[in-house]
């Protein structure tokens, strides 16, 4: 297939490199620590199953998924520039 001045493996190499930064970005993300007892934003109580299941758990269900979505609305990396990438 030509691919003009890139090489042949360019298009593997980036896909590596995205996946590469994408999970790097989530392991940063992972909490660390011993959990709270409550929420450090609403101070609600985080009950001991969610302190179990999630290690360095800092926010409440609701204050998460608040954060959550906040989150992902700020996107991923565009290293392509696709059309399809930017219509979201």
């Amino acid at each position: 297939m030509a691919t003009g001045w890139a090489g042949d493996g360019a298009v593997q190499d980036q896909i590596d490199a995205t996946v590469e930064d994408a999970v790097k970005r989530a392991r940063s993300r992972l909490q660390r620590g011993p959990g709270l007892t409550h929420c450090e934003e609403c101070e609600a109580p985080i009950p001991a199953a969610r302190r179990k299941a999630v290690p360095g758990v800092r926010l409440c269900v609701a204050c998460q998924g608040a954060h959550d979505r906040e989150q992902s609305a700020h996107g991923g990396y565009n290293r392509r520039g696709s059309k399809d990438s930017q219509l979201r």
